[in-house]
C-alpha cells in the first residue's frame, strides 16, 4: 500500500491562513489503512482546524468529506456539486489525491494535507516499511523474494556492497542489509549459485527515471 503521515497542523494552519471556509476531502484506500486519510480522520482534522483558529479569533468554517477514491474520476467527480462552496481544499490523501483534484476542478486552491513516503507494509501495528521502489520490472524472484533496488540503500543487484556489518547496513545500525538476508535466505534455500550469476545492468526505462509513467490495459479501455 501507499504509506503517508499526516502533516503538521501549523503547515496546514499556514496554508489556509488567509482563508474563512474550506473542504477537509479523504480518502478511504490506502492512507486509511495507515490511519492517516479516512472518515475520522478527516473529522479530526477539521475539528482541530476550527479549534486552532478560533484560538487566535479568526474563526474558520470546515467542511468535511470521504471519498472512496481520490485517484479515480468517478469519485471524484462527487464533488462538483460542493467545491465551488469552498474558497479551498485540503486533500488527505496520497500525492496523486491532490494532483487529481487540482486536474478535475483547475479553479479551485488544492492544498495536500499529508506527506507520502512511500510503498511497503505493516510490520506491526503502528509500523510500517518500504518494500517496493515501483521500477516497473519486478526481479524479486532472483533474490528470495526480497528486493534490493527498494531495500539496500545503493539498490544494488550484484551485492552486497561491503560495508555492511553484522547484517547491518553502513548508513545506520539500524538498518539490515537486505543483502545478508537475501545471501542466508538463498543459503537456507539451497540456491547460493544462482547469486553467482552476474545480473546485467537494470534498464530503467520502465522505472520513473523514463519519465511519467503511464499504463494502459487495452481490455478494459472503452
Amino acid at each position: 500500500m501507499i504509506v503517508a503521515e499526516p502533516k503538521p497542523v501549523s503547515e496546514l494552519l499556514d496554508m489556509v491562513k488567509d482563508l474563512k471556509k474550506i473542504l477537509v476531502v479523504g480518502c478511504k484506500g490506502c492512507v486509511t489503512v495507515c490511519n492517516v486519510g479516512g472518515a475520522k480522520e478527516v473529522a479530526v482534522l477539521a475539528s482541530t482546524l476550527r479549534i486552532s483558529r478560533k484560538r487566535t479569533g479568526r474563526e474558520i468554517e470546515v467542511g468535511e468529506h470521504t471519498l472512496e477514491r481520490q485517484c479515480d474520476p468517478e469519485y471524484v467527480d462527487e464533488l462538483k456539486g460542493m467545491i465551488n462552496d469552498y474558497e479551498a481544499v485540503i486533500s488527505i490523501a496520497c500525492g496523486v489525491g491532490p494532483q487529481f483534484l487540482s486536474e478535475r476542478y483547475p479553479s479551485s486552491k488544492i492544498f495536500p494535507g499529508v506527506n507520502t513516503q512511500f510503498m511497503g507494509g505493516a510490520q506491526e501495528h503502528g509500523v510500517w516499511s518500504e518494500r517496493c521502489a515501483g521500477c516497473g520490472t519486478c526481479l524479486v524472484h532472483y533474490f528470495g523474494g526480497l528486493c534490493p533496488i527498494a531495500r539496500c540503500s545503493k539498490s544494488l543487484l550484484n551485492g552486497p556492497c561491503g560495508g555492511s556489518a553484522n547484517g547491518k547496513c553502513e548508513i545506520s545500525k539500524d538498518v539490515e542489509c537486505i543483502w545478508d538476508t537475501i545471501v542466508r535466505k538463498m543459503m537456507e534455500q539451497g540456491r547460493l549459485e544462482e547469486l553467482i550469476e552476474f545480473k546485467p545492468p537494470k534498464s530503467w526505462i520502465t522505472a520513473r527515471d523514463g519519465g511519467p509513467r503511464t499504463m494502459i490495459r487495452e481490455e478494459l479501455v472503452k
